[in-house]
C-alpha cells in the first residue's frame, strides 16, 4: 500500500514538473509520428514492446497521481465543510440566545425524530435534528419545491443550508430548497451523499 502511495506521489511530482517546464507529452508524440513510423521498422519488436510498457506505466502513474490529487481536494473540501458546519453551530447558538430569526446558516445534525408531513398549504417534510451545540431544530423542508428525503431515519446525519427562525424549543430551519422566483438565497439538505434542493 505504501509503495502505491509513493508511486502516486511520484506521479504527481512528475506531472507537476512536466507542467511547470511546459512539457507537452501528447504534442511531442503526435508531432513525431512521422519520424516514429520510419524508425519503427528499424526498432526490434521487443524494444517497441518495452517502450509501450514504459508509456503505459507513465500514464498509470499520472492517473494515480490525479486520483491522489482528487482525494486531497476531497479531504480539503470536507475540512472546509466541517469548519463551515462548526461556524453554523455557533451562529445558531448565538441566534437562539439572542432570540434572533431570519439568519442564513449552514450546519449538520443527527436526526432525533422523523415527524409526519405537514400537508396544510405548501407541503413540508418535518424532522428534528440534534445539533452538536446541545440545541435541537425542527427542519421544515418544502416538498412542493424540492424532493423529499426518502428513507430518512433516526440517527442519520443531515447537513443543511437554510434560514434559522428562533423558537423556544431551539429553532426552525426553513428555506432548505431553491427559490423558483430567485428572491431568496437557495437552500439545500444533504443526506447520504445526495443534495435535495
Amino acid at each position: 500500500m505504501a509503495n502505491k502511495t509513493n508511486l502516486g506521489i511520484g506521479g504527481v511530482i512528475v506531472f507537476l514538473a512536466a507542467a511547470y517546464f511546459g512539457f507537452d507529452l501528447t504534442q511531442q508524440n503526435n508531432g513525431s509520428t512521422g519520424q516514429q513510423s520510419s524508425q519503427s521498422s528499424q526498432v526490434p519488436h521487443a524494444e517497441q514492446h518495452s517502450s509501450d510498457k514504459g508509456q503505459q506505466k507513465t500514464e498509470q502513474l499520472q492517473s494515480n497521481g490525479a486520483d491522489h490529487t482528487d482525494s486531497a481536494q476531497h479531504q480539503g473540501q470536507n475540512a472546509d465543510q466541517s469548519s463551515q458546519n462548526r461556524h453554523g453551530l455557533e451562529v445558531i447558538r448565538k441566534s437562539f440566545e439572542r432570540k434572533i430569526s431570519n439568519v442564513q446558516v449552514q450546519s449538520a445534525g443527527q436526526v432525533k425524530a422523523v415527524l409526519r408531513d405537514d400537508n396544510e398549504g405548501s407541503r413540508h417534510q418535518k424532522f428534528i435534528l440534534s445539533l452538536d451545540n446541545g440545541l435541537t431544530v425542527l427542519v421544515a423542508h418544502n416538498i412542493d419545491l424540492a424532493p423529499r428525503i426518502e428513507n430518512l431515519k433516526k440517527g442519520d446525519t443531515v447537513e443543511f443550508f437554510g434560514e434559522y427562525e428562533y423558537s423556544a424549543q431551539g429553532g426552525v430551519m426553513h428555506w432548505t430548497h431553491h427559490d423558483p422566483q430567485g428572491r431568496h438565497t437557495d437552500g439545500w439538505l444533504k443526506h447520504q451523499g445526495r443534495t435535495y434542493q
